[in-house]
């Protein structure tokens, strides 16, 4: 190997590193911003969790707010990948809605750690953080789009009527959740869910052909 060859090899490794430990901060950091939220989380906490001295965190991260910009990334990320997980799973347009409702049926116990990330983010970016505001409210855009093309599916499969419109029920959909999550985490307990649930069930059959 000739010198300028090995000194390649040796940049690609360090930055293969330098890439695998920015990752691992933010999988680190993820959680704690998810329930603590961006203005309460700090950068000792971010430590603690990863063991790094600051300047490591800061060779990968300028500040907390950047580092906060992709926890929240990696946050909507987790939770839309595990969700397309569930959702694969199911054959019929009509299966993927009840699992989408049932994927989000027990607040208290959510498939991200810290609960729902477009609800926590979205609330404490609203007037504070336009960047973080923005990806929650692409985020939300996708979730509809998502829940609109399995109902134009399932219309044109003739699983649903035909007047149904699919962007009006996403929208009922996806706020009811998010409603419904907020509710069960203030009270603790999931008995506002299930009956947001079940009515939402109910509107599904009686939409069906």
């Amino acid at each position: 190997m000739t010198n300028r060859s090995y000194i390649c090899t040796v940049i690609l490794l360090i930055m293969a590193k330098g890439e695998e430990t920015r990752q691992f901060i933010i999988e680190k950091a993820a959680p704690i911003f998810n329930t603590k939220g961006i203005a309460a989380t700090s950068m000792s906490d971010i430590m603690e969790a990863t063991k790094l001295s600051k300047g490591s965190m800061y060779v990968h991260f300028e500040n907390k707010d950047v580092l906060a910009c992709a926890a929240v990334e990696h946050n909507m990320k987790l939770l839309s990948d595990r969700l397309q997980r569930v959702l694969s799973g199911r054959k019929t347009a009509e299966e993927q809605l009840l699992a989408y409702i049932d994927f989000f049926s027990d607040p208290n116990h959510p498939p991200v750690v810290g609960g729902c990330p477009l609800l926590n983010f979205g609330m404490e970016a609203d007037d504070t953080n336009p960047i973080v505001k923005e990806k929650v409210n692409r985020a939300i855009k996708q979730g509809q789009e998502l829940l609109t093309g399995i109902i134009e599916k399932g219309i044109a499969n003739k699983e649903f009527r035909a007047d149904w419109s699919p962007s009006d029920f996403a929208t009922v959909l996806f706020a009811m959740l998010e409603g419904g999550h907020l509710m069960s985490r203030m009270s603790g307990n999931n008995d506002r869910m299930e009956v947001i649930g079940d009515s939402l069930k109910k509107m599904i059959g009686e939409n069906k052909v």
